[in-house]
């Protein structure tokens, strides 16, 4: 005389069902199968016929089922008092679906029930505790009337509720009924199931739930408050659902996750995950442990999966996975530094930084001719191209590539007005960046060329516009980068001390002082050129407050080697 029975509610991968329907009704459970109206009828004959062998399978009345409406509460009733009915040997009902799959023995989970006679196993929370919901229809989904399908009709379904919002509707929720939700598959007790079927008030009670929205996760757990001896708020079957409240799909290489759960039953399982049904679909007594069901010790691994799946990994865009603006789990891979005046101001400072650091520095990777990277390469790491057109298609995502390209490696290159400025706001915004600004270097360049002087005047003018363009994007309170800014004037000051502070950032605790430092420009005669702007109406704010008397100089002898820090 069995004491469980099983509820099914199948619409596809019917062989599958009918594997699982077979493993209960071959180990004493009987089982009452609803097939979807929507499947051909030569399909369910043949599904029907497959289990004709079994004294104990049962197929209830078919109605057409559709995800969120009341058709699926009714396909449940039906079945439920058909075994109610047929079956009275049965104290517990546990209501499956075709694509649930048994991860333990028949009789541990009889024997866990029988441990449990007066106890209900079904999540039931109230509303203001529910915090799963997707779509925004919380406790609303009780107040307003949804006549129709989401699935078949999103516009009908979206503007209707917009309406009852615009009006001010709101449904009478019948006395008595405090609304509850949880997943819709449970384990009831006969006389929980009993009384809800045959409630008095069930015409009443039916007729508002009709016409909830998802009322599959509503309506037993709901009633089930006014009757039950003893609830227990989960269910024994195991399922999860990602972010978007899509239930996350079973396949063979799960096995350990679905063995540690402890879980009598799991749902939603790939129909050819041939290992899983092979390995469960037994009474293998090495499968077998009396143990309470634990989820909970295999939500570590799919909160991990959750956040790889919406954040991803930092720095990384591809097309199975690109976020939207501000949404990236980090804009950059790994950190990396800019200096903005540095080549401007020092001579082969590249080389000189290469040298201290032990690794490879590049020019201006955003020069408008071509990407400078180490070496003058024309390809890099990741088969980035030099080419100046292909680099500015998306200038943003060429970094954010030859970062990801280079992990472990920090990249450093060079950057200036002249360059294309697309790119400044996202390092700004890039927690990943140290950026390092010379203000007003552009000057010492224009000063060291050989051109017409009103051509070097309106030159000057265009770079100084755009530099005060990255300086104000860098000085935006949105900005989250490592910034740290000087005037040309105030780096020349103390150049050993500004760039020892750079190098500690990007060393940390354990940078080495500086014992060599790059040769600056010999910059004889550059408060004239200054001047010679000035008086040409081109103010040079951005160098800041330069000497007029100019520097002071080492001996020409000096400067043909690096000066030391003693």
């Amino acid at each position: 005389m069995s004491t469980l029975g099983f509820v099914m509610l199948c619409h596809t991968a019917l062989h599958r069902a009918a594997q699982v329907a077979r493993h209960w009704a071959e180990r004493d459970c009987p089982i009452v199968i609803h097939v979807d109206r929507q499947v051909k009828r030569a399909r369910f004959e043949a599904f029907r016929k497959e289990l004709a062998d079994l004294e104990n399978v049962r197929f209830s009345r078919r109605v057409h089922c559709e995800w969120g409406t009341w058709s699926l509460v009714q396909a449940s009733q039906m079945a439920a008092e058909q075994l109610l009915a047929e079956f009275p040997a049965v104290r517990h009902v546990y209501l499956a679906s075709g694509s649930c799959l048994p991860l333990r023995p028949v009789d541990e989970l009889r024997a866990y029930l029988a441990a449990r006679p007066m106890t209900d196993f079904i999540e039931s929370v109230t509303i203001r505790d529910v915090d799963w919901t997707v779509g925004g229809l919380n406790d609303e989904r009780f107040k307003l009337r949804f006549p129709f399908s989401w699935k078949r009709h999103r516009v009908l379904f979206d503007a209707y509720v917009e309406l009852q919002r615009k009006i001010g509707f709101k449904r009478r929720i019948p006395d008595g009924v405090v609304p509850h939700l949880g997943s819709q598959w449970w384990c009831l007790t006969r006389q929980t199931l009993s009384a809800i079927l045959e409630d008095p008030r069930r015409r009443e009670l039916e007729a508002y739930f009709r016409l909830v929205w998802i009322p599959d996760e509503s309506y037993y757990q709901t009633l089930v408050r006014n009757y039950a001896r003893t609830i227990e708020s989960r269910s024994l079957t195991l399922s999860k659902f990602d972010f978007q409240g899509k239930p996350h799909v079973f396949y063979d290489d799960h096995l350990h996750l679905l063995r540690r759960s402890d879980c009598f039953v799991a749902r939603k399982i790939w129909p050819r995950a041939n290992r899983l049904y092979s390995t469960f679909l037994t009474d293998d007594a090495a499968v077998s442990r009396m143990a309470e069901p634990a989820p909970g010790k295999i939500d570590r691994v799919f909160s991990k999966a959750l956040e790889r799946r919406t954040r991803g990994r930092p720095g990384l865009y591809m097309h199975s996975r690109y976020p939207n603006p501000d949404w990236e789990n980090g804009k950059t891979a790994a950190p990396y530094s800019v200096f903005h005046g540095f080549n401007d101001l020092f001579e082969d400072f590249e080389s000189w930084l290469s040298r201290r650091l032990g690794t490879s520095v590049h020019g201006n990777i955003f020069d408008r001719k071509r990407a400078r990277f180490a070496g003058d390469a024309a390809i890099y790491a990741g088969c980035l191209s030099a080419n100046a057109t292909l680099r500015d298609y998306d200038p943003e995502h060429f970094l954010t590539n030859l970062i990801w390209n280079t992990r472990g490696e920090r990249q450093v290159f060079m950057f200036g007005p002249a360059d294309n400025q697309q790119v400044g706001s996202f390092m700004a915004g890039d927690a990943n960046a140290q950026i390092s600004v010379i203000s007003g270097a552009w000057a010492v360049r224009l000063y060291r060329t050989n051109r017409n002087f009103s051509e070097i005047r309106q030159e000057a003018a265009a770079l100084q516009r755009r530099e005060i363009d990255f300086i104000n994007t860098l000085r935006h309170v949105k900005a989250r980068a490592d910034i740290r800014i000087w005037t040309l004037a105030e780096f020349v000051e103390e150049p050993m001390e500004n760039l020892q502070g750079i190098l500690d950032a990007m060393e940390g605790a354990n940078a080495l002082r500086l014992t060599e430092a790059p040769r600056m420009v010999d910059l004889s005669g550059f408060a004239g050129f200054l001047q010679s702007l000035r008086n040409q109406g081109m103010n040079p704010m951005t160098v800041g407050d330069f000497p007029q008397e100019g520097l002071v100089h080492r001996p020409p002898s000096d400067r043909n080697r690096p000066y030391l820090v003693t």
